[in-house]
């Protein structure tokens, strides 16, 4: 469930708001303590496909992943009257353009979007290594600029390039020397388009509704919608999730309300683009902690796919030069 952090986090610069995007166009800031922040949030981020891919030593894929949306929607209750105060307190209440309807309309369609993505994650998590899901898993940050091209939006020359480095990468890591894709693989590469989709759908609602309400609604949502085919085609018992407590309460607590919350201060008053970048890190934490904790071992093809694919998604997220993108901007204004 790692991609509905990464997807309500990275709002793109191709679909953002015409004041959204001139605003980001314009910041190029970063203080060494939000760095070290965001570092710590790719980190748990990261290491968070462990904990999920311990999970399923304990219980079934839509098990898992109920209790620990259900987990990471109560998490972020804190969270909602902790800002909600320090906004009274430095006077920095102001009323989002959106209705409660509104709220309401995007935290269900992002629940049930999430609930598909990360249940086809977390299946896929079943046959493959946390350190592969990582890296496929961030391909969204390559897929959803591409699919800016059916809302006709405008992208610049190094989405494309980024594009063909990923699929290139995606080939080394997936596909073997027999012409053939692991079944987990596939499931996780399906899993990022649909969280591909669910930022779209996020892009939507976020300038409308407070982010993090929104987030808990989807988490809540996602968590209830696994309870029907957790029952249903599963067999979930109490013994499992007391045994799988650690890795339900990492994914639940820290990968949702605590790593959710460290973004969304470290974030403030920072450059959008190199935020991204940094939190690019997590496919990174991932391989590394499915290494040391799991001894998850990829073959000299597999790491050069690693390689390939974190470049894309680098090369995806640098900033076009500013006249570049003002005229990137200008058109996907105009089109609005």
């Amino acid at each position: 469930l790692v991609g509905s952090e990464m997807c309500i986090r990275d709002r793109s610069i191709y679909f953002a708001t015409a004041k959204e995007q001139k605003r980001r166009l314009g910041g190029n800031g970063m203080r060494p303590k939000n760095a070290m922040l965001l570092i710590l949030t790719a980190f748990i981020w990261g290491t968070a496909f462990v904990a999920q891919s311990s999970g399923m030593d304990f219980m079934e894929p839509f098990t898992f992943n109920g209790i620990r949306n259900l987990i990471g929607a109560a998490s972020l209750l804190p969270c909602i009257v902790l800002f909600k105060k320090m906004n009274e307190k430095n006077g920095n209440v102001a009323a989002v353009p959106g209705t409660k309807k509104d709220l309401i309309i995007g935290g269900v369609a992002c629940g049930i979007l999430l609930f598909t993505a990360s249940s086809l994650q977390q299946i896929g998590l079943v046959y493959t290594t946390a350190g592969k899901a990582g890296f496929i898993t961030a391909c969204y940050i390559v897929i959803v600029p591409l699919l800016g091209v059916f809302l006709h939006k405008k992208i610049g020359w190094k989405v494309w390039l980024a594009v063909g480095i990923a699929l290139v990468g995606l080939y080394f890591l997936c596909i073997t020397e027999s012409l053939s894709i692991g079944k987990g693989d596939l499931y996780v590469l399906f899993g990022a388009l649909v969280f591909s989709l669910h930022i779209l759908v996020i892009d939507h609602f976020s300038p409308k509704v407070d982010g993090v309400k929104m987030s808990c609604i989807q988490f809540l949502v996602c968590g209830v919608v696994s309870m029907v085919p957790m029952f249903l085609l599963e067999t979930p018992s109490l013994e499992s999730v007391f045994a799988g407590w650690f890795p339900l309460l990492y994914a639940g607590v820290f990968s949702s309300g605590v790593a959710y919350t460290l973004q969304i201060v470290a974030q403030k008053n920072m450059n959008p683009a190199i935020a991204s970048l940094i939190l690019s890190m997590e496919s990174c934490f991932a391989v590394l902690a499915g290494w040391l904790i799991l001894g998850e071992q990829l073959s000299t093809r597999e790491s050069a796919g690693c390689v390939l694919m974190f470049a894309a998604v680098i090369l995806a997220q640098l900033p076009e030069k500013k006249s570049e993108a003002t005229k990137v901007v200008k058109e996907n204004v105009s089109e609005a």
